[in-house]
């Protein structure tokens, strides 16, 4: 019988977290998959939880949220040592869900049926350093007005997904001002940017698809890096962010990588997998089969 730990968030979703809560179990029973519950109290509290639970008797901890949600269940598995790891498996429930909606789960069913199957598969992942500070992300590392972006949205909680839309409008109006050296396997340049995006999938925030030739186990970074341009330009480009043709706009500039630096004349914060957390100077590399996922 297939047993998870399964995490969740209960600030996390659309539907009420009882509701959805219940969904889940519904679904875990109906294949006989045995369960232990924790909720997490607090930011980073996953983080903490995946760290200290002697997880033997697991098959795989179960992240049920959104990307934040995984994003602290991965960082607290890769914090045990790597004979201590299991898989971790995914239920979405989150306002965005960006790495399943890449992966094409984006429901309770189809998700627990993925997991009822037990068969764990070795993905990408991106290392990320900030200073002493080493983090690992599965969807995204952002800088510049997309970190704005996130914090504002932070703020805008009770539009629900789109938050993400109506905070990415008020700071295309700001169009603040960055000048950074980046480096790119190792060839630097300098430059006053908007933004610089780097995706391990498809999609990021709601239904953005940011990098829409990105793939998961291809063990390169997919880097959208948009230069400083008008506000008129940003808004012409904003739209394309859901179908992809922004790569095509010359506004914006797609490299594949295996790692870049981003070195700013002014340090500011990184949003990482949906999350603010850590800052500039950052590092970042991918780490090929780096994680064992159930999807």
């Amino acid at each position: 019988m297939i047993k998870v730990l399964l995490i969740t968030n209960p600030k996390s979703g659309i539907l009420r977290y009882k509701d959805s809560l219940n969904i889940v179990i519904s679904e875990l029973k109906k294949y006989d998959i045995e369960y232990t519950l924790n909720k997490t109290e607090y930011a980073a509290h996953a983080v903490e939880l995946v760290k200290q639970t002697d997880l033997k008797q697991y098959d795989s901890v179960c992240a049920m949220g959104g990307d934040g949600t995984l994003f602290e269940v991965l960082n607290g598995m890769l914090n045990r040592s790597e004979n201590e790891r299991i898989p971790i498996s995914i239920i979405p429930n989150g306002t965005g869900n960006s790495f399943m909606k890449t992966v094409g789960i984006e429901n309770v069913v189809d998700a627990v049926g993925k997991i009822s199957k037990n068969e764990p598969k070795n993905l990408d992942m991106m290392r990320v350093v900030c200073g002493e500070n080493i983090y690992y992300s599965l969807n995204l590392i952002g800088w510049g007005m997309a970190t704005d972006i996130s914090v504002l949205a932070e703020k805008l909680r009770f539009f629900g997904g789109q938050r993400y839309n109506i905070a990415s409008v008020f700071e295309i109006i700001k169009n603040k001002r960055r000048d950074s050296k980046l480096i790119v396997d190792g060839k630097e340049r300098d430059g006053d940017f908007s933004f610089i995006i780097a995706c391990n999938t498809k999609y990021v925030g709601k239904d953005m698809k940011m990098a829409p030739k990105a793939k998961i186990d291809d063990g390169e970074i997919d880097l959208i890096i948009v230069k400083k341009t008008s506000s008129f330009t940003l808004f012409s480009v904003f739209p394309k962010l859901f179908d992809g043709s922004h790569i095509d706009h010359n506004a914006c500039e797609y490299v594949h990588c295996k790692s870049f630096s981003i070195q700013p004349s002014e340090d500011g914060s990184l949003n990482i997998d949906g999350e603010i957390i850590g800052r500039t100077p950052v590092s970042v590399n991918i780490v090929k089969n780096g994680v064992e996922l159930i999807v």
